[in-house]
């Protein structure tokens, strides 16, 4: 079956990991256990849509919440479980956009996944997934890149394509992946038209990786 160019992270992540290292860096993202102690999930069933190497995961999995982490690369899980031996029964291959988990949950975040995805079709099975896997009471916190007014999308036939990019060991040549990223209008547009509730909106900055996000707290209809 031929390869989906939103699963190109993978081989982002096998060649990192090839060389020894991590692609990405340590530090958890501040809006995910901000909005988890806001409100109030922290003894609620939780699931993350697209851990990649665990940094959130396992931040919030310390605070001894109930998570699911989830990610369509298998690299990225294989790599979890070896990094969290302690939490591997917590970690998942999972493609949200053709899969699905016989669960519901009280929380669902996703950080910096919905911009990898560019065509319209797979971004609104991305909501409709995150709509399907909510309790009657949960939220979910999706985050994009994005600064609120730049909109630009890449050629998804160049996703994995091998580039240059900037590393913390030096510049390393991976797969060049994919990325949509949309104004404030549009990203509130797709999450209504997709039958979710935006109970916040604004945008955000997860640093050292992203200056700044736009973020959505939605909840169902």
């Amino acid at each position: 079956m031929p390869r989906k160019y939103y699963e190109a992270y993978n081989e982002r992540y096998l060649t990192a990991h090839a060389k020894g290292v991590s692609w990405a860096g340590e530090v958890c993202s501040k809006i995910v256990l901000d909005t988890i102690e806001k409100y109030g999930f922290e003894k609620q069933s939780m699931l993350e849509i697209g851990c990649g190497e665990g940094r959130d995961a396992r931040a919030v999995l310390e605070k001894g919440c109930r998570l699911l982490a989830t990610d369509i690369s298998e690299e990225a899980i294989r790599y979890c479980k070896e990094q969290n031996p302690s939490f591997k029964d917590n970690f998942q291959v999972l493609d949200c956009i053709n899969g699905k988990v016989e669960q519901k949950f009280d929380f669902i975040y996703a950080m910096a996944v919905i911009h990898m995805l560019v065509l319209d079709e797979d971004r609104a099975a991305f909501y409709n997934f995150i709509s399907s896997h909510l309790t009657e009471n949960g939220l979910a916190l999706v985050c994009s890149m994005g600064d609120g007014e730049m909109e630009m999308q890449t050629d998804i036939e160049t996703a994995f394509n091998e580039v240059e990019r900037n590393h913390e060991t030096g510049k390393m040549k991976v797969a060049s992946t994919s990325c949509r990223m949309v104004n404030t209008e549009h990203f509130k547009e797709e999450i209504e038209k997709s039958g979710l509730v935006i109970v916040e909106c604004g945008l955000t900055e997860c640093l050292p990786n992203f200056n700044s996000m736009l973020y959505a707290v939605v909840r169902k209809v």
